[in-house]
């Protein structure tokens, strides 16, 4: 896999985290074993460019100033609560020759012939599985191809997903990745309760008597 680039800078502590951010840096922090905790600081523009492409799971080669090169991955984000603007970061240190375990997002390709001919609805229930791989080998993304979805029982589950070279899918093989569904029926209208006409003439005959009885009294 191609790796990213990013350059970062060993940070000041004496400069707060806020006073960074007003300068367009972001605050971040480097770890992993084997290797001396550091704290850094990246450009925001760098890192938001790289992190749109690279996201969490690809190998960057993380250039401390005066430090050397590192092979790193983001490991976390945190954001702004209300700008959701980029606050910090985390950047692990990976060895290339030791297998790391990693969420990878996947992507659908091709047609559900269930959704088209026969106006199914596709459900994906996993958007990202857990694999195993050397750093070298990490996807960017694992592509499920749909094309096999062609009635109401169709489905795919993790078993079915062709991992890429090199890499080992981790998650539960029977776990559900879609499945399909249909779209609730309209509700069928409540049919009235039937009448009994003769009940109902009666009763309206009975008011009427009783009107007419009321009258005959006034009269006397």
């Amino acid at each position: 896999m191609d790796k990213a680039t990013l350059n970062v800078s060993v940070r000041d502590k004496a400069v707060l985290a806020k006073t960074l951010r007003r300068q367009l840096l972001i605050p971040v922090e480097y770890y992993g074993p084997g290797v001396e905790n550091m704290s850094l600081t990246v450009n925001y523009g760098d890192f938001r460019r790289l992190y749109r492409t690279a996201g969490m799971n690809t190998v960057i080669e993380m250039n401390i100033e005066g430090k050397g090169m590192k092979n790193v991955i983001v490991h976390r984000v945190d954001t702004h609560p209300v700008t959701d603007d980029i606050a910090y970061v985390e950047m692990m240190n990976v060895r290339m020759d030791k297998e790391i375990t990693a969420n990878v997002p996947l992507r659908l390709e091709g047609a559900a012939p269930a959704v088209k001919e026969l106006g199914a609805i596709m459900i994906q229930n996993m958007d990202e599985v857990e694999v195993t791989c050397l750093p070298a080998y990490l996807p960017h993304e694992i592509v499920v191809n749909i094309d096999s979805l062609v009635d109401l029982s169709s489905s795919i589950h993790v078993s079915d997903i062709v991992a890429p070279d090199k890499v080992k899918i981790t998650s539960d093989p029977e776990a559900s990745v879609i499945s399909m569904t249909v779209a609730n029926a309209e509700e069928e209208p409540v049919a009235a309760e039937p009448v009994d006409v003769a009940t109902a003439v009666e009763v309206t005959t009975e008011k009427k008597d009783d009107a007419a009885a009321e009258g005959e009294k006034k009269e006397e």
